[in-house]
C-alpha cells in the first residue's frame, strides 16, 4: 500500500512541452510520492520522461518550482513540508520565503502580516472559496494551522476565472483530501515551542487520520484532519514620545500672562525660563493660535530642527527647542490558542466524477495583559534656577537629547483584552467529465463566523517624581531613572483612576455558489474555452459596548494583595529603564469585574453592571456579488516554438445595503449602493527554447472598501494625554471600490533539472486608494469618551489618492548534481525584490478641505528586500538555514497632532531561522527549529527629510521573540 505522508511532495521533471494548461496547474503534491527516508541522491541520472520521487527538503523547493513552471499565470507556491516542517508557526511566517512577499508586524512571537509586492490586501482563499472572519472582509490568515495545510499558491497575476478582489494577487490555501492517498493514511507531529521571553514551553499537536475504500458504487474516502496550538508570549516595548516645542528665555518674551499660555495651563510660580507650548491650537497642522503661530507636519516635516530656530508670538520671533513629551514603558503578556479542524469526504461513482463535502474550522483564543508605565516629560514642573543646565543639545540642532525635569507627572496603566474567533465553512463540489475533454465543476459552500472582544483598563496615578531622561543612549533606545525610585514599586504611592470598560462583537455570514464549464481541443489554434458563473450573498453585523468610570481617589491597596501585579527584569537588561513597577492586575479583576464595576458605582453611577447588557448594534451590511466569466486558451507556433495565449473578461456587479445605527440617539440610516465593472485579463506564455520561457500578463483587479470603513458612526477617545483635544475615527458610506491595472513580464530559465533563475517586471497603475482624512470637529455632549472633551481631531477614509507600484523580483534555486559524497543534496533557493512606489496625499486646512496634494511611498513598502536558505537533504538528514531581510520602511501615518513629522518609518527587518530533522526511523522523524536567532529588535522613528533619522528621532523599540522548537513527526 503506496502512502504519501502529509509532510512529504514529489516532482515530476520529466520534459515538459505543453499545450496551454488551466490555471490550476496540477502540481507536484498531487503525485504519487514514495515513504519518509528514501534516498533521492540518484534522481538527476534518470531518463528526461521519468516520474522522479523527490523527498524532504529539497522535495519541498523542487514541488514550489514546478508548481511555477507548470502553471500558466505567474504563481509561487509553499508545498506541503515548507508549511508542516520550516521553522514557521503559522502560514504567514511559512511565506516570508515566497519571491516578492515581504511580512512585518512580528510582535508575539509570529509575523501576522503580508504584503505581496508591496500591496497588503491579498484575497485569501481555502480550496479557491473566498473566506473571511466575523465582520471583515479579509481573513486572518496567521489563523490557519500550518499543520492543515498541503500547498499555499500566491498569484502574482489573475485569470478571468479567478476572484477580482485583492489588488497584492491571491493566496489559495489547499487542504488534503482523502482522495489524494491510496488508502489509509494516518500521521501526526507534535512540537514544543519554547518562548525565550515568555520563558513558557508550549504545545503544537496535529493528527490526520484518512481511509478510501472500493465499493460497489465507486471509490469512498474520508478524511479528518485537526490541529491545536498555544503560545503564550511576551512584548517589551520602550518608547520616547513624539515632540513638542519649549519657549526659550534667550530673545524676546512674549507678553503673555501664565493664562495665556497656549492652551491655557497655569505653570506654578516656580517655573522660569523654558516655557512649553502647550495645548490646544499650537500642536494642530495649519491651525493658528491665539498668538498667531502655526506650522504644518507632514510626512518627512514638522517643525524646524535647526539651532536657532524661532515662532512668531504676537509679532515677535521667540527661539524654541523640541523635546519629547513622554517616556513609555510597555510590558505585556498575551496567551493564544488555535484549535482547528478540516475534514472531508470523497466519493468517486466513477473514472468520470467526484463528489466532495468539506467541512473547516478555524478558532482563535487570545488575551493579552498590558502593564503600561507612562512619564510625561514634559509636564509643568521644578527645573530649578538655571533651566539652562537642565538639558542636553544633539550638536547643531535644536532638539533636546537628554534633560533633567523636577516634579514630573505619570500614570500606569494595566489594561486586559480578550479575542474570541471561531469560523466556520461548509462546502459542497461536484466535478464532471463529460465528452471528450469536456468539465463541469459546480460548488455551494456556507460560511458562518463570529468574533468578541473585550478591553478593560483600570488607570493608576502617583505624585510627581524628579526625572532623569536620555531620550536615546544609544542604538535608538531611551534610557530614563526616578529620583526616588521605591515608589514605582509601592502600591501606596498609587491613587486609582479611571476605569475604561468596552467590547465589539462581529457577526458574518455567507452563501456562495460557483458554477464552471470548460471545453478542450488537443490540437488547432483553440485549446479551450471556460466560462463561469459566481453568486455570492453576505451579511455582516457588528455591536459595540463602551463605558468608563470616574477616579475612584483611593488608594491602590484597597484592591487587596491578589489584585495587584508587579512586573519583573522588563527589557531583559538591555536598556537602562525601570525593570518593574506596581499596577492593578487587570486580569485578576476581570474575572470579577461587576465587582469592580460596582467600585466605580459610586463616583459613576451610569456605569453598568453587565456587560452583556450594554452591547448596541453599530451596521448591519448585506452585500451580493455576482461575476460571470468568459476565457479562452489557444496556441500558435511562432518562429517554430510554442505560443500559448490566453485571454478573458469578467464582470462583476455589486450591490451594497447598509444600515447604520446611531449610539447616541438609536436612529438608523439605511444607505444603498451598487457597480459594476468589466476586468479583463490577458495573458501570453512563449517557449524560447525548451528551458527559457517568457510571460505576459495583463489584467484589471478591484479592492472592495473594508465594511467598518463604511461606518459613518463616531468611534471616539477623550484626551487622554491631556493634549487639549480627542481623537476618534469614523466611516464614509460612500466609498468606491479601488480599480488596479497590472502589467507582469516574467523571463524563466530552466537550466538543470530541479534549477532555476526566474525574473519577473511588474507595474501596477492603481486609481481610487483610500487613504485617511483628519478634520477637526466639535461634538458637544457627547458620552462615548471617558475625558469629557469637545474637541476631536476625526480621521475618515476617502478615495482621494491614485498611486503608481512597479518594481523586479529576482528568484534562483539550485540543486547541483555533481557534489561529491556528504556534499550530495546541498542547494540553495533565494529572491530579491526591488520596489518603487508613490501615491497621492491629499494636503487639508485646518477644516478638513483639500487644499493640494503631497507625495508619499506606499505604507509598508521596503524598497528592497531579499531571502536566502541554504537547504540540505541526503539520507536521513535533512536541514534548512534561512535568513530573511527587508529594508526600512514607511509604516504609517499618525495625526498631524505635534512638532514631528507625520510619517512613521520602520527600520531594516531580519529573522535568520533553522530547522534540522533527522529521520530516526522510515516513518519516525525528529524535528528542532530556532526562530530569529539573532533577537532582532522592531524599530519605529520619525523622519525629518535626510536630518537625523532614526538617531535623533527615535520612536519605539520591541524586543522580539527568539524561539526554539523540539518535536517528532510520525506517518503509518
Amino acid at each position: 500500500m503506496a502512502f504519501k505522508p502529509a509532510f512529504l511532495c514529489t516532482a515530476s521533471v520529466g520534459s515538459l512541452m505543453f499545450a496551454a494548461m488551466p490555471v490550476a496547474a496540477q502540481t507536484a503534491a498531487d503525485q504519487t510520492a514514495t515513504p519518509a527516508g528514501d534516498a533521492a541522491s540518484a534522481q538527476d541520472q534518470a531518463p528526461a520522461d521519468e516520474e522522479i520521487v523527490v523527498t524532504g527538503v529539497r522535495g519541498s523547493i523542487v514541488g514550489a518550482l514546478n508548481v511555477r513552471r507548470e502553471s500558466v499565470q505567474i504563481v509561487d507556491s509553499v508545498v506541503a513540508e515548507d508549511v508542516g516542517k520550516l521553522p514557521d508557526n503559522n502560514v504567514v511566517e511559512a511565506l516570508q520565503r515566497v519571491t516578492g512577499i515581504q511580512v512585518t508586524d512580528r510582535a508575539g512571537g509570529e509575523a501576522a502580516a503580508v504584503t505581496i509586492r508591496g500591496l497588503s490586501d491579498p484575497l485569501t482563499t481555502l480550496n479557491g472559496r473566498n473566506i473571511f472572519t466575523a465582520a471583515g472582509t479579509s481573513f486572518a490568515l496567521q489563523d490557519v494551522s500550518a499543520n492543515l495545510v498541503k500547498q499555499v499558491d500566491v498569484y502574482k497575476t489573475r485569470a478571468a476565472d479567478q476572484i477580482e478582489t485583492g489588488l497584492a494577487g491571491q493566496i489559495d490555501i489547499k487542504t488534503r483530501r482523502p482522495l489524494d492517498f491510496d488508502g489509509f493514511a494516518i500521521s501526526g507531529l507534535a512540537r514544543g515551542i519554547y518562548s525565550e521571553q515568555a520563558d513558557k514551553i508550549n504545545p503544537n499537536v496535529a493528527l490526520l487520520v484518512s481511509n478510501r475504500w472500493s465499493t460497489g458504487i465507486g471509490d469512498i474516502g474520508l478524511l479528518v484532519n485537526g490541529s491545536y496550538s498555544r503560545y503564550e508570549y511576551r512584548n517589551q516595548n520602550v518608547q520616547s514620545g513624539a515632540l513638542v516645542p519649549f519657549l526659550t528665555a534667550d530673545g524676546p518674551r512674549p507678553a503673555v500672562t501664565p493664562t495665556e499660555t497656549c492652551g491655557g495651563d497655569n505653570p506654578p510660580a516656580s517655573f522660569v525660563g523654558l516655557e512649553r507650548l502647550f495645548p490646544t491650537d499650537c500642536r494642530v497642522v495649519t491651525a493658528a493660535n491665539r498668538f498667531g503661530t502655526t506650522w504644518t507636519p507632514g510626512l518627512d516635516r514638522g517643525l524646524s530642527t535647526a539651532a536657532g530656530s524661532t515662532l512668531n508670538i504676537n509679532g515677535a520671533e521667540i527661539p524654541y527647542y523640541l523635546s519629547r513629551d513622554a517616556v513609555i514603558s510597555s510590558d505585556l503578556y498575551g496567551k493564544r490558542e488555535r484549535p482547528s479542524v478540516n475534514a472531508a469526504l470523497q466519493w468517486a461513482p466513477n473514472s468520470s466524477s467526484v463528489y466532495t463535502a468539506e467541512f473547516f474550522y478555524s478558532g482563535f483564543r487570545g488575551n493579552t495583559s498590558n502593564n503600561l508605565l507612562f512619564t510625561f516629560a514634559d509636564w509643568w514642573g521644578n527645573l530649578g534656577s538655571n533651566p539652562g543646565s537642565t538639558f542636553e543639545l544633539y550638536d547643531g540642532t535644536n532638539i533636546i537629547k537628554s534633560r533633567r525635569a523636577g516634579a514630573v507627572a505619570g500614570f500606569n496603566s494595566a489594561d486586559y483584552a480578550t479575542n474570541r474567533t471561531d469560523s466556520y465553512v461548509y462546502a459542497l463540489n461536484g466535478t464532471w467529465d463529460v465528452g471528450t475533454g469536456g468539465k463541469i465543476t459546480a460548488d455551494v459552500t456556507y460560511q458562518d463566523s463570529t468574533n468578541e472582544t473585550a478591553f478593560f483598563a483600570i488607570r493608576t496615578s502617583r505624585g510627581p517624581l524628579d526625572l532623569d531622561v536620555d531620550f536615546n543612549a544609544g542604538g535608538g533606545i531611551p534610557a530614563y531613572s526616578f529620583g526616588n525610585p521605591g515608589v514605582l514599586t509601592d502600591p501606596s504611592a498609587w491613587t486609582l483612576g479611571e476605569l475604561y470598560d468596552s467590547g465589539t462583537r462581529g457577526t458574518g455570514n455567507a452563501i456562495t455558489a460557483m458554477l464552471d464549464g470548460e471545453q478542450k481541443w488537443d490540437d488547432g489554434f483553440l485549446r479551450r474555452i471556460k466560462l463561469g458563473f459566481r453568486y455570492d450573498n453576505r451579511d455582516a453585523s457588528t455591536f459595540v459596548r463602551d463605558q468608563g468610570g470616574a477616579p475612584l481617589g483611593t488608594n491602590l491597596t484597597a484592591l487587596g494583595e491578589d489584585a495587584i501585579f508587579t512586573n519583573a527584569n522588563f527589557f531583559d537588561g538591555r536598556a537602562d529603564v525601570p525593570s518593574s513597577w506596581v499596577l492593578p492586575d487587570a486580569a485578576a479583576l476581570y474575572q470579577d469585574a461587576d465587582a469592580l464595576r460596582t467600585r466605580y458605582r459610586a463616583v459613576s453611577p451610569n456605569l453598568l453592571l453587565s456587560d452583556q447588557l450594554s452591547f448596541t448594534r453599530v451596521f448591519d451590511i448585506n452585500e451580493i456579488n455576482t461575476a460571470a466569466y468568459a476565457l479562452a486558451d489557444g496556441e500558435l507556433s511562432l518562429f517554430g516554438r510554442p505560443l500559448q495565449l490566453q485571454a478573458g473578461v469578467r464582470f462583476v456587479a455589486i450591490d451594497t445595503d447598509y444600515t447604520y445605527f446611531d449610539r447616541t440617539s438609536g436612529a438608523a440610516t439605511r444607505v444603498s449602493t451598487g457597480s459594476s465593472k468589466f476586468l479583463p485579463s490577458v495573458t501570453a506564455r512563449y517557449e524560447l527554447t525548451d528551458n527559457l520561457r517568457l510571460r505576459f500578463n495583463y489584467g484589471e483587479t478591484l479592492r472592495r472598501p473594508a465594511f467598518g470603513d463604511l461606518n459613518p458612526n463616531y468611534t471616539l477617545t477623550g484626551d487622554l494625554s491631556n493634549v487639549g483635544f480627542g481623537t476618534g475615527s469614523a466611516g464614509t458610506a460612500t466609498l468606491a471600490p479601488t480599480h488596479s491595472k497590472n502589467y507582469d513580464l516574467a523571463l524563466e530559465w530552466y537550466f538543470e533539472r530541479n534549477s532555476a533563475i526566474y525574473v519577473t517586471a511588474f507595474r501596477r497603475e492603481i486609481d481610487g486608494l483610500v487613504v485617511p482624512l483628519t478634520i477637526r470637529e466639535v461634538l458637544p455632549n457627547n458620552y462615548l469618551t471617558n475625558n469629557y472633551t469637545e474637541i476631536f481631531n476625526i480621521t475618515r477614509p476617502i478615495n482621494a489618492s491614485d498611486g503608481v507600484l512597479k518594481g523586479v523580483e529576482i528568484g534562483v534555486t539550485y540543486f547541483p548534481n555533481y557534489l561529491p559524497g556528504p556534499l550530495d543534496g546541498l542547494g540553495f533557493t533565494g529572491s530579491a525584490t526591488i520596489l518603487d512606489s508613490t501615491q497621492t496625499i491629499p494636503v487639508t486646512d485646518a477644516n478638513g478641505a483639500i487644499t493640494g496634494e503631497s507625495e508619499s511611498s506606499f505604507f509598508a513598502v521596503s524598497k528592497f528586500s531579499y531571502n536566502a536558505t541554504l537547504a540540505y537533504d541526503n539520507g536521513p538528514i535533512g536541514a534548512r538555514l534561512s535568513y530573511i531581510w527587508r529594508k526600512g520602511f514607511l509604516n504609517n501615518n499618525e495625526a498631524r497632532a505635534f512638532a514631528n513629522p507625520i510619517g512613521m518609518w520602520r527600520k531594516p527587518e531580519s529573522s535568520l531561522d533553522l530547522q534540522l530533522t533527522w529521520n530516526v526511523a522510515k516513518n519516525i522523524g525528529v524535528t528542532f527549529d530556532a526562530v530569529n536567532l539573532t533577537k532582532s529588535k522592531q524599530q519605529n522613528y520619525y523622519q525629518f527629510g535626510d536630518v537625523g533619522g532614526a538617531d535623533q528621532f527615535n520612536s519605539s523599540t520591541l524586543l522580539l521573540d527568539r524561539t526554539f522548537a523540539l518535536g517528532v513527526r510520525f506517518s503509518m
